[in-house]
């Protein structure tokens, strides 16, 4: 467990914003957004702007992920992110709050904090939900795992309801830690959430028109 924890407060760098065709939509989250362990174009908001693409969508995926962030951290970069005027932005955060075992209700207090100044932007979200390990105890885990769907809700965001969905636990997919997908992985990841990603980007379509 130490060794893991010291590989997700390794803090990485954020990707500078890049001009191209389509929104422009910010990956606000942890190391499974930065891409620990991979290089810059196989790291998660790489390989979806990609995948996007090769299905006639545009879009400039700008990497906000820092290895080690929790919730809080998170929200004390929200600044960064909405310097660079996003269209949208998609939240991956609070891995980190449950892997040091923090409350539940710490998580929610952060993402709700993000979300609420996003949605005050008039920027839409989607979320990607999280699920505590299950030696935490099932009323840990219970608390946790709703946080995600019960913001979602309440901010009118999307929620892809867990980021590891086809990838958690298994070892032909993650990293020698076990946690942090190869990027193999991070293709599965991006698979299985790319139809809701392409609604996030039809949302997005629709707040611009209604907001010109």
């Amino acid at each position: 467990m130490a060794a893991l924890l010291a590989c997700l407060l390794w803090a990485g760098p954020v990707t500078p914003p890049a001009l191209a065709a389509g929104p422009r939509i910010a990956a606000l989250g942890d190391s499974l957004t930065a891409g620990y362990g991979l290089p810059a174009d196989e790291a998660f908001p790489a390989q979806l702007e990609k995948a996007l693409a090769a299905r006639g969508r545009q879009a400039t995926i700008v990497n906000f992920g820092v290895s080690g962030d929790t919730t809080a951290g998170g929200l004390a970069r929200l600044g960064q992110v909405l310097a660079m005027r996003p269209d949208g932005v998609i939240l991956e955060l609070g891995a980190n709050d449950m892997l040091r075992g923090q409350d539940p209700e710490s998580a929610r207090a952060g993402l709700e904090a993000v979300m609420k100044r996003l949605s005050e932007a008039g920027i839409p979200v989607l979320v990607c939900g999280m699920r505590a390990a299950r030696n935490f105890g099932a009323d840990y885990a219970a608390e946790f795992d709703a946080v995600y769907p019960e913001l979602a809700k309440k901010y009118d965001a999307l929620l892809y309801p867990f980021f590891l969905d086809g990838v958690a636990g298994r070892p032909d997919l993650t990293q020698p830690d076990g946690l942090h997908p190869t990027a193999r992985g991070v293709a599965e990841v991006v698979a299985r959430i790319l139809p809701t990603a392409e609604a996030f980007l039809d949302r997005i379509d629709r707040t611009k028109a209604q907001n010109p």
